[in-house]
């Protein structure tokens, strides 16, 4: 006789996300994600780092924090100071920065620290699908604001903010990702950044920069960071080594005045984040940082190119994209009777992932036929032969013409 099984839906708490599916393995042509280049991984280097780190400190771990107090491990958080004034312009000291276990945990604090049930946030009409389901989940009012080849559209974002003044409402924050935008992957020059540093001011409303990309870029030139520019002090800024040495290390921080990191820590109730990720990374980036992204963003071109040239190939004109400026990301527009929810469920059973458009926006109708292609993680054939197989989706199920108009070209319009 086969015992019930114990119901626990009736205990569950109401307001849950949607259950997750269980896990099957990867797709054979994988573009979703924020996965990067396997052959890339500075296994052997990361290798050297922990036996060094070990050797030399590995004691410390019987102390919570490694003794080095709530906001991580000295070492990495003096690399982050160097690193950050270097490429972003950021002046900081060790003690504004907090170790976090990935930049998720990071806008997860910082949501916690500003965000109630009923508040505003102004984001990017397109945007991080993990920041946008987290406002989505806190209950929060969330304005997005259009975007063009620069990034963020300053009259667009005053005109919303002003909009909010007549109402008497103040939003918590504008979030924003200036430096090789996800999805579209472009850098807010820094004119712009300089305008909307203005409003923020104006308004009273600080901003909320994720800086997570910023370190993978074609010709390793960068505006300077939104924090670094402001004189007020009303910019939150979050990064990430996921992307720059590998998204398993989970280990990402915030860099802000002692005001929001007091705030932040006092939530942060981990115990403290990942220590041997923060020893390794300490110890292989001081020395070896600069050249491996360089390294690093210099293979993601040749498969963000491949991709490019496998688009034009299968789709031609059906298929537009603006050329993205770093990352790892193509954000690409279908013809408008393609449905790329729809499509994802197609081109997954022909073994070809993707990601959706309107999991990526604020605006689903505007985002009805993109999709967000990463091309870090496959090979270069991978690429080829999945495109491949996805316009067959496309044109068997959609009817995408065949090449319609084929013309090789680096880049069309958004």
């Amino acid at each position: 006789m086969t015992a019930a099984m114990f119901d626990y839906a009736p205990l569950f708490k109401p307001g849950l996300p949607a259950p997750a599916a269980k896990w099957t393995g990867l797709a054979k042509y994988n573009f979703v994600g924020g996965n990067n280049d396997a052959d890339q991984v500075p296994v052997e280097g990361l290798m050297a780092a922990a036996a060094s780190v070990l050797k030399r400190e590995g004691h410390t771990l019987a102390t919570y924090g490694l003794a080095n107090g709530p906001q991580g491990y000295v070492p990495l958080r003096e690399f982050l100071t160097t690193k950050l004034k270097r490429d972003a312009g950021i002046a900081c000291a060790a003690a504004d920065i907090l170790i976090t276990s990935g930049s998720l945990q990071a806008i997860d604090l910082v949501n916690g620290v500003f965000l109630a049930r009923g508040d505003t946030a102004i984001i990017e009409q397109e945007c991080y699908q993990g920041s946008i389901n987290r406002l989505n989940r806190l209950g929060v009012n969330v304005i997005g604001i259009p975007l063009d080849c620069d990034g963020m559209r300053m009259d667009a974002l005053s005109s919303a903010l002003d909009d909010l003044k007549r109402r008497g409402v103040r939003a918590k924050y504008i979030y924003t990702i200036p430096t090789v935008h996800n999805p579209t992957g472009s850098i807010m020059p820094q004119a712009r950044r300089a305008e909307l540093l203005k409003l923020s001011q104006a308004h009273g409303v600080p901003v909320f920069e994720d800086d997570c990309y910023a370190d993978l870029l074609w010709d390793g030139q960068r505006p300077p960071a939104l924090y670094a520019m402001s004189e007020h002090g009303g910019v939150v800024h979050v990064g990430s080594f996921s992307k720059s040495i590998a998204p398993a290390l989970r280990v990402g921080y915030i860099v802000a005045g002692w005001d929001i990191l007091s705030r932040a820590l006092a939530i942060k109730t981990d115990a403290g984040s990942g220590a041997l990720e923060q020893m390794v990374l300490a110890e292989y980036c001081a020395p070896h940082f600069a050249a491996h992204v360089t390294a690093l963003s210099r293979g993601l071109r040749v498969k963000l190119d491949t991709l490019m040239e496998a688009l034009a190939e299968q789709f031609g004109t059906a298929a537009e994209f603006e050329e993205p400026k770093g990352g790892i990301f193509l954000w690409v527009k279908l013809p408008d009777t393609v449905d790329t929810l729809k499509l994802y469920q197609s081109a997954l059973r022909a073994g070809v992932a993707i990601n959706p458009g309107p999991e990526w926006s604020v605006d689903a109708a505007h985002s009805k036929s993109r999709m967000r292609l990463c091309f870090a993680s496959p090979t270069v054939e991978e690429i080829r032969d999945g495109i491949a197989a996805l316009a067959e989706v496309c044109r068997t199920e959609f009817g995408v013409p065949l090449r319609s108009a084929n013309v090789m070209r680096a880049a069309g319009r958004l």
